[in-house]
């Protein structure tokens, strides 16, 4: 792909709709919802070639990719880091997600942006902190059970 951006915004967007196909066939889109907000940032500033879509998104990879990797490592049987039943669909989903998370790491890591030093550090550590609080939310009994 010609445009890291547009690189990046793809990645997200791969797994923003496997997590929500995975709401889908779970426990019901809306906490999928809530978990994925942050992502809609770098997508749009993605398609629309913007530097900070390498910023907004380098989190949200880095916190989804070890979940996916939790749930792998579980189902082999090798840790019981994040644990429950998880359908052929899903286990298939976590499998997009974590090759959406790798391609979009490695596409920003190669990118070189003229992203100040600050605004690039915070940029990462707002989106830190917003896809934390998302999934925290996302968790709440009067967002999970509906």
């Amino acid at each position: 792909m010609r445009s890291p951006a547009k690189g990046i915004a793809w990645s997200c967007l791969v797994a923003l709709v496997a997590l929500y196909v995975v709401g889908a066939v779970s426990h019901g889109v809306l906490r999928h919802v809530v978990q994925t907000l942050p992502l809609w940032f770098p997508i749009i500033w993605g398609f629309r070639q913007r530097e900070l879509a390498k910023w907004s998104a380098l989190p949200c990879f880095a916190l989804w990719l070890p979940l996916m990797v939790s749930i792998w490592l579980f189902l082999l049987g090798w840790a019981r880091i994040i644990t429950g039943h998880f359908s052929p669909t899903e286990v298939a989903m976590t499998v997009l997600v974590g090759i959406a998370c790798l391609v979009g790491i490695a596409l920003a890591l190669r990118w070189r942006t003229s992203v100040s030093p600050w605004v690039a550090l915070g940029t990462l550590i707002l989106f830190g902190a917003l896809q934390v609080l998302a999934l925290r939310i996302s968790v709440l009994p009067q967002i999970a059970h509906h």
